[in-house]
C-alpha cells in the first residue's frame, strides 16, 4: 500500500508534488521518440492552430511567454518549429515544420497509452471529478 502524501497543510504544494509526479510519468513514456511532456505539449498546441503568435500560444497553455520562449528553443535546435515574422514587425509566429508534424504524429500513439493508462490507474471516473475539480480552480483563482 502506497504511503498517503498530504504532508503538507499547503494545497499550492501538494498540487506541484503531484504535478512533477505526473510530468515525470508522461517524460518516461515520451523519452523513446526524444520528447518531454512540455515539448509534446507545445508541439500539440501549435499544430492545432498554424502561425499563432508566442503571445497567442503562451495565452492559450496558461504560461508565460518568457516559460514559452525557453520551451520552444529546443524544437526549434530540432527543426520542428520555426519562428517568423508575425503580421507586424513586433509579433512573432510559430509554424510546426514537417519534422514537427512527423515527430508530434510519432508521439501521439505514446502520449495516447499514457493518458489511457493513467485514467485507468487512478480511475476513469477519479479522473473526471479531478478533471473537473482543476478547472473550476482555474476559473476561481487568478
Amino acid at each position: 500500500m502506497t504511503k498517503a502524501l498530504n504532508t503538507t497543510p499547503c494545497t499550492c504544494a501538494m498540487l506541484r508534488r503531484t504535478s512533477r509526479r505526473v510530468t515525470q510519468h508522461y517524460d518516461q513514456a515520451l523519452r523513446q521518440v526524444g520528447l518531454r511532456l512540455t515539448q509534446y505539449s507545445v508541439l500539440a498546441n501549435a499544430s492545432r492552430s498554424e502561425g499563432l503568435s508566442i503571445t497567442e500560444l503562451a495565452e492559450r497553455m496558461d504560461m508565460d511567454r518568457s516559460t514559452l520562449t525557453r520551451n520552444l528553443r529546443p524544437l526549434v535546435r530540432s527543426g520542428w518549429i520555426r519562428i517568423e515574422a508575425g503580421s507586424d514587425s513586433r509579433q512573432r509566429s510559430i509554424v510546426v515544420t514537417a519534422a514537427g508534424r512527423a515527430k508530434f504524429e510519432e508521439a501521439l500513439p505514446i502520449w495516447k497509452k499514457t493518458e489511457r493508462e493513467m485514467r485507468e490507474s487512478v480511475g476513469i471516473e477519479a479522473v473526471e471529478s479531478l478533471r473537473e475539480l482543476l478547472d473550476q480552480v482555474m476559473t476561481r483563482v487568478e
